[in-house]
Order: C-alpha cells, then sequence, then structure tokens
C-alpha cells in the first residue's frame, strides 16, 4: 500500500492523468502547442476517473480552439479547503472574445467554471472541485 498519496490507491497522480490527456490532442493539433502541467504529486482525483476525463479534455479542446497558430498550454491544480482547483491557462484570444462553454458534464460533478483574462494575454479557466466522496457508491 502506497503512504504517499491520499484518496484510492489505484488512481493515477493526477498530473500524470492530465498529461496523459493532453498529450494526443497536442500532438493532433495542427500547430505546435507547449504543455506544461504543474501539480501537486499528492493531488488526487477530485472525481470518478471518466467523468473528470471528460471535462478536462472538452476544456483542453477549447483551448486549442483558441491557439489556432500554436501557443502555451499550463494546466495547474492545487488543494483548496473547499476541494480542488484546475486551471487551464493558454495563450489565445481573451475571454470576451470566445465561445466559453460549459460542459455539460460540469454540472454532474458540481464542478463550478470561471473563465478569465490571463494577465501576460490569452484566457484561463479555473475549475474549482467539491471535495470527493471517496466512498462512491456502487450499481447493484
Amino acid at each position: 500500500m502506497s503512504h504517499h498519496f491520499i484518496g484510492q490507491d489505484n488512481d493515477p497522480p493526477l498530473a500524470i492523468l492530465v498529461e496523459t490527456l493532453a498529450s494526443p490532442m497536442l500532438v493532433a493539433h495542427p500547430a505546435p502547442v507547449c504543455l506544461e502541467v504543474d501539480m501537486d504529486a499528492a493531488l488526487r482525483l477530485p472525481a470518478d476517473q471518466a467523468s473528470f476525463c471528460q471535462l478536462i479534455e472538452s476544456l483542453i479542446r477549447q483551448a486549442l480552439i483558441e491557439m489556432p497558430e500554436g501557443g502555451e498550454l499550463t494546466i495547474t491544480g492545487c488543494q483548496t479547503n473547499t476541494g480542488i482547483e484546475i486551471e487551464l491557462a493558454d495563450t489565445g484570444a481573451a475571454v470576451d472574445q470566445r465561445a466559453c462553454k460549459l460542459p455539460m458534464i460540469a454540472a454532474a460533478l458540481s464542478a463550478e467554471l470561471n473563465w478569465q483574462d490571463c494577465p501576460q494575454g490569452g484566457g484561463a479557466v479555473t475549475v474549482k472541485f467539491p471535495h470527493y466522496q471517496v466512498a462512491k457508491r456502487r450499481a447493484a
């Protein structure tokens, strides 16, 4: 049993999961996008893995649409007193020039999304996940 991580032992570290999701999408993107993932190694999944992946993939896709000529995508994550926050910042258009679509899965996860302009240009979306109950109910 691992003593380094809280959460479920079979959950991959969040940073690895996010990189694994983002990498093929960046490779498929027509222009070069530099990815930086900065998360505490102890961060665990704030939701069930399939739903979390669906939400993050959707937000990465939105970020890539904003960077047709390429750019940088920075994904950070931190633990807060209320749960986990994941931020996706890109070097695309200002937030008021984009179609910021709220992925339907966000509501199912009780995740709150906030978009804002980045000081250095581009936009960011912060996803606030409430504390995840690891005792998931299993379908009988």
